[in-house]
C-alpha cells in the first residue's frame, strides 16, 4: 500500500484534487475523494466537471444513481466495507483527515494543510513500522509539486 502526503499551501484542495484525479485516471485507474464537508465534495465535483476539457473528470456522489459506473466517486464517509461502490482502489482524503479504511486501497492520498497540519505528522508517525507501507510526502516549491520524503 502506497500513502502519500501531500501538504496544500498556494493551490486550493479542489485543484490538487483535480490534478491527482487526472494521473489516477490516466492510469486506468479508479478514485474515491472522501470529505465530510458537503460544500467542499460540491466544489471538488464543480471543479473536476470544469478543469480540463481534454481531461473529462467524470464524477458522481457516492449512493446516487449510476455511482458504481462513475470514474471519480465522491463520498462524504468512506464504508469500502465490500469495496469501494466504484470500484476504486484509489482514494483522496481530501478533508485532511485520516481514516482507518485506507488499507482497504492500493493507494491513498491525504491532503492537508495549515489547520491538519499537526494531524497529518500523527497521521506519519502512527503509520511508522506498518508492513508493506511506502509513505510520500509532498509539498509546494515554487508552483512545482516536489517530492520531499
Amino acid at each position: 500500500m502506497k500513502v502519500d502526503f501531500w501538504q496544500i499551501s498556494n493551490d486550493p484542495v479542489e485543484r490538487v484534487v483535480a490534478l491527482i484525479a487526472q494521473r489516477v485516471l490516466g492510469s486506468g485507474e479508479r478514485l474515491m475523494v472522501v470529505s465530510s464537508d458537503g460544500d467542499q465534495l460540491d466544489l471538488i465535483g464543480k471543479t473536476l466537471w470544469e478543469t480540463d476539457p481534454e481531461a473529462f473528470l467524470a464524477n458522481g456522489k457516492s449512493g446516487e444513481a449510476g455511482a458504481a459506473r462513475q470514474p471519480i466517486l465522491l463520498a462524504p464517509h468512506c464504508n469500502v466495507e465490500n469495496g469501494a461502490e466504484n470500484g476504486a482502489n484509489h482514494v483522496i482524503f481530501a478533508d485532511g483527515e485520516w481514516r482507518g479504511e485506507a488499507s482497504e486501497f492500493a493507494r491513498s492520498f491525504l491532503l492537508f494543510g495549515e489547520n491538519t497540519l499537526e494531524d497529518a505528522r500523527s497521521c506519519w508517525r502512527s503509520l511508522d513500522g506498518t508492513e508493506n507501507l511506502e509513505r510520500s510526502f509532498f509539498r509546494q516549491d515554487g508552483g512545482k509539486w516536489v517530492k520531499v520524503a
